[in-house]
């Protein structure tokens, strides 16, 4: 069954905006009467019925809702270096989604080559992953944060921070994390995270950790790390 993104759905009746409708009745061909799935990213799962084929406002009859929708029994927050090459931090954007994570945040390090990035293009791809991946949450994306800022945040649970110096004893995330908490794991560029910043992360109490033996791209580290929560919580 298809699912399009409806983010203020309210009453018996939702009018999808003009790029949905267009695309559920010009792309898909979808008639009236066909089933359809709503996500609103606050949650929420509808179940509804195409009342109104018009192009521009295609209408969707609410049938039912299941609130809370696979909801996560815990938090996962990455901070994750933005990367020179754009879509390879993209694309950890859209594999974290369909994982399951609930706030990304790009940061800003000493080695970080490219700090910015296209905020619109991001969201889309996030709704995007949410629908493809059936997720009813939507994932919240951060502006860039410098690396000392972000140390300077309340991170709630289990904050952790993930390089390649063997000048610092890490751990594997198995034995610092624990089931159902919330997680925050800080993932540095290409280039690592600098002594000064490892040495600073350290002295907030960060614990430090390791993603095996094999030496990882960012993205990748960003990936291997949301999976394994994910895989810890199952």
């Amino acid at each position: 069954m298809q699912v399009f993104y409806a983010p203020d759905v309210s009453g018996d009746t939702h009018i999808l905006d003009e790029k949905e409708s267009r695309h559920i009745i010009r792309v898909l061909r979808m008639k009236k009467g066909a089933s359809v799935r709503l996500i609103d990213g606050k949650g929420n799962l509808y179940e509804g019925i195409i009342t109104d084929t018009d192009q521009r406002k295609c209408a969707i009859g609410i049938v039912s809702v299941t609130k809370n929708y696979e909801k996560r029994s815990y938090r996962l927050h990455i901070a994750m270096s933005l990367l020179k090459n754009t879509e390879r931090f993209e694309w950890f954007v859209e594999k974290s989604v369909e994982i399951g994570i609930d706030e990304i945040t790009p940061l800003i390090c000493r080695n970080t080559e490219k700090p910015g990035m296209k905020t619109g293009r991001i969201q889309n791809i996030i709704i995007s992953a949410m629908k493809q991946s059936l997720k009813a949450q939507k994932t919240v994306l951060n502006e860039p944060c410098l690396f000392g800022d972000f140390l300077k945040r309340n991170n709630e649970g289990t904050v952790m921070l993930a390089h390649c110096s063997d000048n610092i004893e890490r751990k594997g995330i198995a034995e610092v994390y624990k089931k159902g908490e919330p997680a925050v794991i800080m993932i540095g560029p290409e280039g690592d995270f600098s002594e000064e910043e490892t040495a600073m992360a350290e002295k907030k109490g960060i614990i430090p950790i390791h993603l095996g033996n094999s030496r990882l791209r960012t993205e990748t580290a960003g990936v291997a790390a949301c999976h394994s929560v994910y895989f810890i919580n199952q």
